[in-house]
């Protein structure tokens, strides 16, 4: 089962790639109907696990396991995979072979959530990188090249560091298999250079600030669909390792490192919003944004207790619904009226009544409203903070204040205000894009009403993690 959740979306990408060709409709429907099955196929995976870990595979290379920590990130990247597809349906240029990228991202991303073994954790990672820089490269806006250039180069040289990292563990430390890892720590000597090494590689992916100038170009330049898997899925690649692969194998290091996370957590939390609600654009809005969101992540990483670590699931399980919503948003705008500018934009409120509603939906439920997804784990990173860093809190508390703003600033200029003449006759949302908007709004009420179901998964990895690292900064 394990091995069918990666297997699905890579058939799914070959066929759409040799069938599709045939006209935009059959890739369209095929990629969908892959998606869909993909989808389908990870629910089952997760249904039908048996505890904590359930492995897969006849030969030691190929090893695949799944926990309560990917399990959760396995479902938000099959379903991100068919509002992906769904969101490329305008998509003209080479649909087919667009398509059959969306795919292959997927397919690519459950490999790092799936593999049992630090080599094939690796073939994985690197293997996210080809598709989506030809996403990006070839389908984005108009400054395309040089962000998928961007793109590559960061994560690329990211990818060196943590190689040389992974190398150490697994002829030093005596820890090729996953499962091995919390068992077999690094010697304490080596545990500081090789956590360093995979932290930079992962926290380069997340982004955090110092290392997040590719993603702002990345993000706003690649196409709608791009967006969604870039800021839903990609990203959480980066903390899911930290969790699973660098704080076992280094938990001395992590110890020792972890004020340090703490701080890069408010700083990018901070600075996120700051530069957020800077701009005029509201794509690149949103890509800020992502930085600011994903700093509470770190933040509750660098914490460390077991509620700490839960609400880092929380968060980037939310982070991946809301961003992908926005993003979603953002391109159908976009194909309405040709700019994310949100000095032409406004009125959309009287003009795209039901969008409208939408978007603020969304942006409410970015700036963390009760009852929506965004709330619960930002607000457990913030309370298991103030346990262990004291009024440093506050800085963390501030974030949220300057998420209100720019979240409301971005709904009063695009929704309110008079409408100007050359989008006074658009039209609204379709049945076909309600059908991408409405999951996500469900899924962004279902786990701001019931976050359980995504810590319920996880708490037994979590535990048996914080137990490991001592739990607490």
């Amino acid at each position: 089962m394990l091995t069918a959740v990666i297997l699905t979306p890579l058939l799914g990408s070959l066929i759409v790639a040799l069938l599709g060709r045939l006209s935009a409709k059959v890739a369209r429907v095929l990629a969908l109907l892959a998606s869909l099955a993909s989808f389908g196929v990870v629910i089952a995976a997760v249904a039908t696990s048996s505890g904590s870990q359930a492995a897969s595979g006849a030969a030691q290379w190929w090893m695949l396991t799944m926990d309560g920590i990917a399990a959760p990130l396995l479902l938000l990247t099959g379903f991100l995979g068919v509002i992906a597809v769904l969101a490329a349906r305008s998509e003209t240029r080479s649909p087919a072979a667009h398509y059959a990228l969306l795919l292959a991202v997927q397919a690519s991303v459950s490999g790092v959530f799936l593999a049992g073994n630090l080599v094939l954790f690796y073939a994985f990672w690197e293997a996210v990188l080809i598709p989506m820089y030809f996403i990006i490269g070839i389908w984005g806006a108009e400054n395309r090249r040089h962000a998928a250039m961007k793109f590559f180069i960061y994560t690329f040289a990211g990818s060196a560091l943590m190689l040389v990292g992974l190398i150490i563990a697994m002829f030093q430390g005596n820890a090729f298999a996953m499962g091995d890892l919390l068992s077999t720590p690094l010697s304490v000597g080596l545990q500081g250079p090789v956590f360093w090494l995979l932290s930079i590689g992962f926290l380069m992916k997340l982004p955090v600030v110092g290392l997040h100038t590719w993603q702002p170009d990345a993000y706003t330049q690649a196409p709608t669909s791009g967006s969604i898997l870039l800021s839903g899925v990609l990203a959480k690649m980066g903390a899911y390792a930290l969790l699973r692969i660098a704080i076992p194998i280094a938990p001395a290091a992590y110890d020792a490192a972890r004020p340090v996370l703490v701080a890069l957590g408010i700083i990018g939390i901070i600075y996120g919003a700051l530069v957020a609600l800077a701009q005029s654009d509201l794509k690149r809005l949103i890509a800020y944004s992502s930085i600011a969101h994903m700093g509470f992540v770190v933040l509750a990483i660098g914490i460390g207790t077991p509620l700490a670590l839960g609400a880092a699931m929380l968060v980037m399980i939310s982070h991946g619904l809301v961003a992908g919503m926005l993003f979603l948003l953002a391109g159908q705008l976009y194909e309405r009226t040709g700019t994310y500018e949100m000095s032409r934009l406004g009125g959309f409120g009287k003009v795209l009544p039901a969008w409208a509603t939408a978007f603020t939906f969304a942006a409410l439920a970015s700036l963390g409203l009760p009852g929506l997804s965004g709330f619960p784990g930002e607000l457990a990173a913030v309370l298991e903070s103030w346990g262990s860093i004291g009024w440093w809190t506050a800085l963390a508390a501030l974030g949220v204040v300057f998420s209100a703003a720019y979240n409301l600033t971005a709904v009063r200029r695009v929704n309110h205000g008079p409408v100007a003449e050359e989008f006074a006759g658009i039209a609204d949302l379709g049945l076909a894009e309600w059908l991408a908007v409405a999951p996500l709004a469900v899924g962004i009420v279902v786990v701001g009403v019931w976050p359980q179901f995504v810590t319920g998964m996880a708490e037994p990895a979590l535990r048996a993690l914080a137990a490991v690292t001592g739990g607490a900064l």
